[in-house]
């Protein structure tokens, strides 16, 4: 079974003295990034400490956030990407064409995770989802409420950013690649709000949120826990699965058939 993924944190490519902070972090992925958080001038550098991390840490595996597809720096970002079997997956920004994702395999040979962060991106989501080699989506909504002229933390700027998870979620289950990501929450010491946003992309159907900080993560495994009823119900409809064989008994007064019991099953998964 795929390993969860609840959290995935940024750690700064040009700050090789945070790779291992990060790692230890208890994130269940960390992205290097080469792309918003290293400014032009340090993206050779940043390269090179990726580099000189993989190769120091063969065991090790994690993500690389290259630049994107039509920047001057994405050759050699996929170069970097292809060369070390520590660098697991690439995660690509400004997503907005299954051509885009194509080149990526194409040099790297590495799974991708497509960030949708733009109006093109969205009205690419079903050809992104579908393109071979995509591991899951992830949302990058700080970057697409600048391409639409959105207010962030208002009413409208929720109105759209929901339309748009909705339609990842579609996409991603038709396509029958892994939940999405959603995107991160930029004040890092408002543990609440991000709290309340990991709940909601959780019922929507999310598998977790990309993190900026070591202190979000905690946060974002509490919410995508499931509670210790839900645990109990879970290892109830289990049990009487398991001692009746049939797959439409009741349990605590409801119809329990195999979509709930497939739903059980995953609750108890998700217990890590």
């Amino acid at each position: 079974m795929q390993a969860p993924m609840r959290s995935a944190l940024f750690v700064p490519g040009n700050r090789p003295e945070r790779f291992t902070k990060a790692l230890a972090a208890g994130a269940d992925a960390v992205i290097i990034d080469l792309e918003d958080a290293v400014e032009p001038s340090a993206k050779v550098a940043a390269r090179g400490y990726i580099a000189d991390f993989a190769a120091e840490h063969v065991q090790t595996r994690f993500l690389v956030r290259s630049n994107a597809a039509d920047t001057e720096w994405f050759d050699a970002d996929m170069e970097l990407c292809r060369a070390y079997t520590s660098i697991a997956a690439v995660v690509l920004p400004k997503a907005e064409s299954a051509l885009q994702i194509q080149r990526v395999r194409e040099l790297t040979g590495k799974p991708v995770i497509p960030i949708v962060e733009s109006a093109r991106g969205v009205l690419a989501l079903e050809a992104l989802a579908a393109a071979d080699g995509v591991q899951r989506l992830a949302f990058g909504y700080l970057d697409l409420m600048l391409d639409t002229g959105t207010r962030p933390n208002s009413q409208g700027a929720r109105l759209l950013l929901d339309h748009i998870r909705c339609r990842i979620l579609l996409a991603s289950a038709a396509a029958g690649i892994l939940a999405p990501l959603d995107g991160v929450h930029p004040d890092f010491r408002d543990l609440e709000t991000l709290s309340n946003i990991a709940i909601q992309v959780r019922d929507m159907g999310f598998a977790g949120l990309l993190c900026i900080h070591p202190a979000q993560v905690k946060a974002v495994h509490a919410a995508f826990a499931p509670s210790d009823q839900e645990r109990d119900w879970a290892r109830r409809v289990l049990a009487e699965f398991e001692r009746t064989g049939s797959a439409a008994f009741q349990v605590d007064g409801q119809m329990v058939d195999a979509p709930v019991i497939e739903r059980a099953r995953r609750i108890m998964a998700s217990v890590v």
